[in-house]
């Protein structure tokens, strides 16, 4: 069927109709251009906003007061390393648990736990009936000898004179050199129980000793109780020389080929943030646990300070034979952020926060890994202080 414009035209129909169209299409164009030109001007709007919070202006004034350290950041060369957790150990060649050599008992003790003793510092008394027989045997033997000497001095005399046969002579001279051995046995035996027979002195045999440290250390176990029994199987001190420290860790199967013998080590603990103990691999075990898959591996390092504890757990970095390029920045340059590891860098005036990736931490550095390129102006001094003039103005703006 046609329709007839002209009838339409005639009845006033078409114009209601044209307007009607021209309204519709109108008014979705509108909504169109209007929604995205509000969303676009919000998006906008919104990250106007977030730069704005972010950023902090400072004079050069502002910054020499905040104390503000700017460096140029840039790679460098730095040694592979393998990190392994690991716990603190008394070196075990330096320590030693002291225990009497007969059974005796404790008359005085003299140290304490924690205390620092010297070589041959006397650690307790004791008494003992078998050191005080032992002694006495020693007194008597050594008179019997000294009678014995003098005894043949005399026939020697006489001897030579011719006024008493050789048999005579013969026999005495034995019986001075029976004499003889038998202090000696005497001596031998208090040896062995501990006491040097050169330093008895007068008649009177003694039963109290002395426990004595072998060699200067610190007191780290005591079991001394004065007038308790001691035996010789049971240690009433342990002293250790803990001016060097074993660090006792596990590497991994897969990273044995990286790790050698002699190779350099840092040491870091959590009572110590930020500094690190050097060190050096001493031992790596020949054996694998087939458990854990690991290594038994020794590092060695010095505690002249005596800031290092036994059993502190610690985190070891070994170095290996390779090198790679890093970037890295100060440790007081990174700052958290919203809990996100953050380093703040230099645009003209301004100051950016940026959002990083952090690695190693190398004996004051930390490692980025990503985040930061090299060429960029990094605060590696006052980051802390951004931090919280950031945070205030923050604050304030939500206010």
């Amino acid at each position: 069927m046609k329709i007839d414009i002209k009838r339409l035209l005639a009845a006033g129909l078409i114009a209601p109709l044209l307007a009607l169209a021209a309204c519709g299409k109108s008014d979705g164009t509108a909504d169109k251009h209007g929604d995205d030109g509000h969303t676009e001007s919000a998006s906008a709007h919104e990250q106007e906003a977030k730069t704005k919070t972010s950023q902090l202006t400072l004079s050069p004034a502002e910054a020499e007061v905040a104390g503000l350290k700017v460096a140029e950041l840039a790679e460098r060369q730095v040694q592979d390393s393998v990190v392994v957790t690991a716990t603190i150990e008394a070196n075990q060649d330096r320590l030693a648990h002291v225990a009497p050599r007969v059974a005796s008992r404790i008359v005085k003790v003299s140290a304490n736990l924690g205390d620092a003793v010297k070589q041959g510092q006397t650690l307790a008394l004791l008494d003992s009936i078998e050191l005080g027989e032992a002694h006495s045997a020693y007194l008597k033997t050594r008179t019997e000898a000294q009678l014995a000497q003098r005894n043949l001095q005399r026939i020697e005399g006489l001897y030579k004179e011719q006024i008493v046969p050789q048999k005579e002579y013969l026999k005495v001279r034995a019986e001075a050199e029976i004499a003889d051995a038998g202090v000696r046995a005497a001596a031998d035996r208090l040896r062995l129980l501990g006491v040097n027979p050169e330093t008895v002195k007068g008649n009177v045999a003694i039963s109290v000793f002395p426990l004595i440290s072998p060699f200067s250390g610190t007191i780290t176990e005591k079991h001394a109780i004065l007038g308790e029994l001691a035996q010789p199987d049971k240690s009433l001190f342990t002293v250790a020389d803990l001016s060097t420290l074993w660090i006792e860790a596990n590497v991994f199967e897969a990273d044995l080929s990286k790790v050698r013998v002699g190779a350099k080590a840092g040491v870091t603990v959590t009572a110590y943030t930020g500094e690190t103990f050097p060190g050096r691999v001493a031992y790596i075990s020949s054996a694998l646990d087939k458990e854990t898959r690991t290594v038994r591996t020794r590092i060695e390092v010095a505690n002249r300070d005596g800031r290092l504890k036994p059993e502190m757990f610690a985190t070891a970095t070994i170095e290996t034979t390779g090198s790679r390029a890093v970037l890295t920045v100060p440790d007081e340059a990174v700052v958290l952020l919203q809990g996100q590891p953050t380093v703040f860098l230099r645009k003209g005036d301004a100051y950016e926060p940026r959002p990083v990736q952090t690695g190693d931490k190398l004996r004051g550095e930390t490692v980025v890994k990503s985040g930061l390129k090299p060429g960029e102006q990094a605060v590696v001094s006052g980051a802390y202080a951004l931090k919280a003039k950031l945070l205030k103005s923050q604050i304030g703006d939500s206010h």
